[in-house]
């Protein structure tokens, strides 16, 4: 398939409202990368730049070594599925995968051909003679997807290609989006989604987009465990992550730290040196990495103002110390029942604790 690399790539419209300034990516050869991020942080705009539909007004694409700032869509060897499924409504499943093959004037062997490897792949093969009408959400976008793989492109775009689907088929349709990729090793996908479960549960390797730029890459697991910001802490896991407000007391391998809505001394596994003794910090800690205390340190102290009990887990929210502060939530094991009113202590294993001086990891320092 394909490597992209895009070089200082930049979007402006008008020439003067810039959307996305400095993107710098590599995406290799059989990853699947999926762009996430705020509404209006330019993840779409990004990809449409990718297949050719929106100008690259800054900076270089180039794919397989080639640049393709000034290439034609049709030529840049790439296949978009869209939000819509964008099916013509009166050809059958078959001709409406197989209609960019007879555009590009291939044999009817090859068209059938592809049109079967691709039904077979998606489990398309009991439809083909089906009008779109007779198809079910997550049929018909599995349908937009086999459109693609006829074409046999170097790179395949999704632009949020679940949106459209309940939440039942969503999940079906991501698992099969899943089995897909698996089925197709070598291809290279970039998938855009506000859905950050399914961007943890696909992705090779995740671009946080924000503020016109990228705000991190990573794997799913590094940027829930090792965050760089406190932009992406709070952005990637359900619900987002607590800071509390606090100050380094004592430094070494082990950093001691005095929460303000806390008691006493917490300690996190992130090295600090004697410069830092008093460095005003706030504290990350997921709802889940929370745990209730009875000892004399701990890093929050708060009433329950609200419950909701899931069954396998409780979500508890604190009420807020003051009219500005944030709200805490914890996330504790099994069903708790009567809490409304209680004033619960939490507090968090040192390698759950995440720590942030001026909106930056100090891990990464």
């Amino acid at each position: 398939m394909a490597d992209l690399k895009l070089t200082d790539v930049g979007k402006k419209y008008g020439g003067t409202v810039e959307v996305l300034k400095n993107i710098n990516l590599d995406i290799q050869t059989g990853e699947l990368i999926v762009f996430v991020g705020p509404s209006g942080c330019g993840k779409s705009t990004l990809l449409r730049m990718i297949a050719g539909l929106e100008r690259i007004t800054d900076g270089e694409l180039k794919i397989d070594g080639e640049v393709m700032n000034d290439v034609p869509p049709a030529l840049r060897g790439i296949a978009m599925v869209f939000q819509s499924y964008a099916l013509y409504p009166h050809m059958t499943v078959r001709d409406n995968m197989a209609f960019a093959l007879k555009l590009a004037k291939k044999s009817p062997q090859e068209i059938d051909d592809a049109v079967n490897r691709a039904a077979k792949v998606l489990q398309l093969d009991d439809y083909l003679d089906r009008l779109p009408k007779a198809l079910s959400g997550g049929q018909r976008q599995r349908v937009a997807i086999g459109r693609s793989i006829v074409r046999d492109p170097k790179v395949y775009l999704f632009d949020e290609p679940l949106s459209n689907l309940d939440a039942s088929l969503r999940v079906a349709t991501r698992i099969e989006i899943a089995q897909l990729k698996e089925s197709m090793p070598n291809s290279t996908m970039i998938y855009v989604t506000h859905d950050q479960v399914e961007a943890m549960t696909l992705a090779t390797r995740i671009v946080v987009l924000a503020n016109k730029g990228i705000a991190q890459v990573g794997t799913p697991l590094e940027l829930y465990e090792t965050p760089e910001n406190e932009f992406v802490a709070q952005f990637i896991g359900s619900p987002a992550m607590n800071l509390l407000p606090g100050e380094v007391v004592s430094t070494g391998e082990m950093t001691g730290v005095k929460i303000a809505q806390g008691h006493g001394t917490v300690y996190a596994n992130i090295p600090t040196t004697d410069a830092d003794q008093g460095l005003q910090v706030n504290v990350g800690i997921r709802p889940e990495d929370m745990v209730a205390t009875e000892g004399t340190d701990y890093a929050f102290s708060g009433e329950v103002q609200f419950s909701e009990k899931l069954g396998e887990v409780t979500q508890f929210y604190f009420k807020p110390s003051a009219p500005e502060a944030s709200q805490v939530i914890a996330k504790l094991a099994g069903i708790h029942k009567g809490m409304r009113g209680q004033v619960m202590n939490m507090t968090a294993d040192p390698s759950k604790l995440h720590l942030f001086a001026d909106g930056k990891s100090l891990l990464y320092r």
